[in-house]
């Protein structure tokens, strides 16, 4: 494994293929990079499946993308500076995994979960000429990560499922809840699905994620 911009797990193509699809792994925050990818082996065999580590430690084996700050002014909030230094540390990261690894430049997979969700919003919505495809897993746009404009012709090859729990008590449903209509104002493909769960990922959820990504492999 080579030393990129970010530490990671890899999965190498269960079947011989050149240039295979990319599909990166944005855990949340408090995990790490074995969280996500313990299910790596239950998606299809033609990806690459890159699992990174987010760069700050809280304690061992427990990372964040950025700091979320808790005060009694504020409530919780996140750390804007060191999110966007995520962002665009994620977006170095891709080229250097498609320089690395010799993958399909053009089938590019972000799977995140809650702040790795977060993250691959913003990495789309900026870098949209990276990613094609995003599997967005109990998390929420942030308008403090977006461009300043958009042009909806920059995204005609962005495409999201995107899926959230009806009782999650990290993230509100809501919050979830406003990306199909923002994504779809800009033309944007994308899948919305609910299911009876809190801050995780249930089992229908991921059967159905799965498929998704097996359609676009």
């Amino acid at each position: 494994m080579q030393k990129l911009s970010l530490d990671y797990l890899v999965r190498e193509p269960k079947t011989t293929i050149e240039n295979p699809p990319l599909l990166i792994m944005l855990h949340g925050y408090g995990s790490n990079e074995h969280d996500l990818f313990s299910f790596a082996n239950e998606l299809p065999d033609e990806l690459l499946i890159v699992s990174a580590k987010a760069p700050l430690t809280l304690m061992p084996n427990s990372h964040a993308w950025y700091t979320i700050h808790l005060d009694n002014i504020e409530g919780k909030f996140s750390d804007i500076p060191e999110a966007i230094k995520a962002r665009d540390t994620i977006a170095t990261f891709i080229d250097e995994l498609k320089t690395t690894y010799k993958v399909a430049s053009h089938n590019t997979f972000l799977l995140g979960f809650s702040q790795g969700t977060i993250l691959s919003y913003a990495v789309a919505l900026n870098y949209p000429e990276k990613v094609q495809h995003v599997v967005a897993l109990s998390g929420y746009i942030n308008d403090e990560l977006s461009p300043e404009t958009f042009d909806s012709s920059n995204y005609k090859n962005l495409d999201f499922f995107i899926s959230h729990g009806t009782v999650d008590q990290v993230l509100p449903l809501e919050w979830a809840q406003n990306a199909p209509p923002f994504l779809s104002n800009l033309n944007i493909k994308n899948s919305y699905k609910e299911y009876p769960v809190g801050h995780g990922v249930a089992p229908q959820n991921f059967y159905d994620l799965k498929q998704w990504i097996a359609d676009r492999v």
